[in-house]
Order: C-alpha cells, then sequence, then structure tokens
C-alpha cells in the first residue's frame, strides 16, 4: 500500500523488489546499439520535485579527478585542498572529499591533508569491493569510504563475469564488513544509467537499507553516471532519465536524501546539469571535481556546482566565490594546465567582449552585458579585446579600463577616433590578430598622450 508523505509525495513503503536473475545480460540494446548514438527513450510518467532542505557538493579531485591527467604531487594535493575547504567555507558547502588510498604517495597526502584539522571537507577513501581493500581505510582512520559496487550487467556479466546473485552476495558482505568495523560504507553504484532498476538496483538498494535500518548506522548510495548517459528530462524513462534515478531510490525503496550522492560525466555535455537536476529531484550530495577533470570528457565541475548552490539557495552559506580565480590561477602557474579562454567563469576571456556594441552597452552600464559583478564575486573584472569588431565604444572602454580613469572618457573623443582609423587600416592590410595591451599603449600615447602620461 503507498502511503503519502511530504509534500503529498508517495512513498512505496511497503513494497519489496526481489532481485531477478537472469542468464544473459541484460544489455538495453533498444537504448544503447553501440554503432549508432544512444537513444533517449520516453514514458511520458512525471515525477515531482523534492528538492531536500539541506543539500552540498562533494569532491573527488583526488580520486575519479586524476584518472585523465598526470597525478598530484603531496604539495599541490595539499594546496588544492586547502583551496577546496576555502571555496567551500566553514559551513561545509563542500562536504567531502574522496581519496585513492594504494600507493604511499596517496598515503601520505591523506595524513598531511587530514593534520590540517579541517572539519570540511571531510576525507573519505574509495576501495574495491573487497576485504584487502578495506584494510587500507581502517589504517587511514577514514570514517567513510565509497565502496566500487556496479550496477549493469554490462560490468556484472562482462567485466565481473558473475551472476547478479553473485555480484550481490559479494557486495553486500563488503558492506557488512565496514559496517563491522564502524566505517560507513558509500555504495557507489557504477553503471548506473545502463542498469536494471528492478532487476537489480532496487532490490540491492533495499538491501542496504535493511542493513542501515539494523545496525543504525548510514549505508551511502552513489548514483554513478559512469558513461555519461543520464539525462535530466523528467519524461524520459528509466535507466537513462536522472529524475526518475533519483526518485527510485529515494521513494520507492526509502533511501533518505542525505544518504545519496549523484556522480556524473560530460560524455553528452550533461555533467552539471545532471547533478543539479539529482539535487531537485531529493538527491542531498552532487559529487565534482575542480575544473571538472576526470575520466574522458571529465566530471561535473566544482566551480558550476558552487555557483548553481548559491542560485537554488540564494545564500553564499559560508562560500568564498572569489577562490574560483584563485584555483583557476593555481592550475594555470603551477599545473600548467591550459584552460580554455572561453571556460565559464575561470577562462581568461570569460567575461571579455570584442563586439562594439556590447563596449556601447558596457561604457553606459556594465551590468548590461555582464553576468553579475565579476569583479566582486570573482575578482575578476570585465574587460575588452580592440579587433575590427570593437568599434569607438571598445577602445574607450579598453582606456577607461587600463588607465583606471574616475573620469571616463567618451567614445567620441578625437583622440579615441584617431586611434579607430589607425586599427582599422590595419585589418584592411589582412591583419588577423586582436591588440595587445603593449600596443594599445603605443596608440594611446601617440593620440591621447595626456592620459599616457598620468598613468
Amino acid at each position: 500500500m503507498l502511503k503519502k508523505g511530504k509534500n503529498n509525495l508517495l512513498n512505496y513503503n511497503n513494497a519489496k523488489y526481489e532481485l531477478k536473475e537472469i542468464t544473459e545480460p541484460n544489455l538495453f540494446r533498444d537504448i544503447f546499439p553501440y554503432t549508432s548514438i544512444p537513444v533517449i527513450s520516453f514514458d511520458n510518467e512525471i515525477v515531482p520535485t523534492n528538492l531536500p532542505d539541506k543539500f552540498w557538493i562533494t569532491d573527488t579531485t583526488f580520486r575519479d579527478g586524476q584518472q585523465a591527467r598526470p597525478p598530484y604531487t603531496v604539495k599541490q594535493t595539499i594546496e588544492l585542498f586547502k583551496l577546496l575547504h576555502k571555496l567551500g567555507g566553514k559551513n561545509g558547502v563542500i562536504k567531502q572529499s574522496e581519496f585513492f588510498l594504494y600507493s604511499e604517495k596517496d598515503k601520505e597526502a591523506v595524513t598531511k591533508c587530514l593534520e590540517l584539522g579541517y572539519q570540511y571537507p571531510e576525507i573519505t577513501g574509495w576501495i574495491r569491493a573487497v576485504k584487502s581493500d578495506l584494510q587500507l581505510v581502517k589504517e587511514m582512520g577514514l570514517k567513510e569510504t565509497g565502496i566500487l559496487t556496479s550496477a549493469s550487467d554490462y560490468h556484472i556479466f562482462l567485466k565481473l563475469k558473475k551472476t547478479r546473485a553473485e555480484a550481490l552476495e559479494d557486495y553486500l558482505s563488503i558492506v557488512k564488513e565496514a559496517i563491522n568495523n564502524g566505517i560507513i560504507p558509500r555504495c557507489h553504484f557504477e553503471d548506473i544509467t545502463r542498469a536494471d532498476f528492478d532487476g537489480f538496483v532496487l532490490p540491492f538498494a533495499e538491501k542496504l537499507m535493511e542493513l542501515s535500518e539494523k545496525n543504525n548506522i548510514p549505508v551511502k548510495i552513489r548514483a554513478c553516471d559512469t558513461m555519461g548517459y543520464g539525462v535530466p528530462y523528467v519524461e524520459a524513462a528509466l535507466p537513462r532519465s536522472v529524475p526518475k534515478i533519483i526518485y527510485s531510490l529515494n521513494k520507492k525503496v526509502g533511501v533518505p536524501s542525505e544518504y545519496l550522492e549523484w556522480h556524473g560525466h560530460n560524455d553528452f555535455f550533461k555533467g552539471l546539469i545532471n547533478a543539479t537536476t539529482a539535487w531537485l529531484y531529493g538527491c542531498a550530495g552532487a559529487n565534482g571535481t575542480l575544473l571538472g577533470f576526470g575520466e574522458r570528457t571529465g566530471n561535473t565541475n566544482i566551480e558550476g556546482l558552487i555557483i548553481d548552490y548559491i542560485s537554488f539557495t540564494n545564500d553564499f552559506n559560508g562560500i568564498d566565490t572569489t577562490v574560483i580565480t584563485e584555483i583557476a590561477e593555481y592550475y594555470k602557474k603551477e599545473l600548467n594546465v591550459q584552460i580554455p579562454k572561453n571556460a565559464p567563469f575561470i577562462g581568461s576571456e570569460f567575461n571579455i567582449t570584442r563586439a562594439g556594441i556590447h563596449a556601447d552597452g558596457i561604457l553606459k552600464n556594465e551590468e548590461i552585458y555582464n553576468i553579475f559583478d565579476t569583479t566582486k564575486l570573482l575578482n575578476r573584472p570585465i574587460d575588452v579585446l580592440i579587433n575590427d569588431k570593437s568599434g569607438v565604444a571598445g577602445i574607450a572602454v579598453w582606456i577607461n579600463k587600463y588607465f583606471k580613469l574616475k573620469e571616463k572618457i567618451n567614445k567620441r573623443h578625437p583622440g579615441i577616433l584617431k586611434i579607430y582609423d589607425e586599427i582599422m587600416k590595419q585589418y584592411e592590410a589582412k591583419r588577423t590578430t586582436d591588440f595587445s595591451n603593449e600596443e594599445m599603449e603605443e596608440l594611446v600615447k601617440k593620440h591621447i598622450p595626456e592620459l599616457f602620461n598620468n598613468k
């Protein structure tokens, strides 16, 4: 019998889901033909939104984030961990950070980060579903660990070479072992967006909740969109619909929102929107990495999650958004990372315009063409680059900013008109590059020397 709970939502309190043992894997070939683009199927059934009262961000920069780039040194890990702490603030908007535990370097990094004494992010581990790995968690003194518990038949049959029953038995065994050692298990339902919900995902989740209730300890579930197949459309069908994935776990088998976490990849450009959709439908934790680094196309980017968290809550809750710029600078200067110039919030040109019509608006009021006060929130003033599309307005904006003029120069100033003429002559002569600051300085010195002399 269904019961109605908070917000008149249906709770499937008495439903029971039995493992469906099969002899051949269910690969959903109608959805994942492999030789063509995956199909987004729709059942047009609607599930309600259910944003948790409290939700947060979790980090996997030092685990999944290292699987597509050179590994961080211990020193780099410590510095980035400090920045995560500073970004998420004392209230723990970035609640946890996940680490590998296998190498001596991994262990040293964990030890050094633990010595910082931060409450947030809490350091957690990541292990395979084997007891020898659990020993590593015990040795490091961690209170929680992620456990790889692959959910799709692609993994159970084709990789692990097991039946569903065998996989389930192995997973439950390591979960029980973690509980017996006082360690909170976080089961990573790998490849959940290709998994059989009624036949494996829900029966497994239900047994985990039984263990949680019996032992009075949280047993968490990370819904892992391992291949980026998830879609944010509520009308879409399982196993690809993020709303229905979270709703099914939360309402059909009673996984509390605070026990749920979303981990997504960006293979189909949906990394960020899927994570925020998971929040919206009842998942408290959204997992990501700094700059979105992760296997293949990467993970959900934490800087995007931070901005969306503030948008959802209308509350900074201790977040320091200017740290986003510090993080970008650290990656560029210390790690030699080439960040795309147009990357939102962190690219060198994310709030720069070359268009004269935009520059004209900026001259009147920068709010017209700036997404928010980027000077205040990201320590990144709006800027312009000069080319053949910038016009006299662009030149005026560049001069006002570069020379930090309190009395703004007008775009109709005779000197600006002369600078514009010289710029356009170069483009008429087949120039194709932007003007550098040094080149603009020379033009100002030539045509508006009083500004240069006062600089």
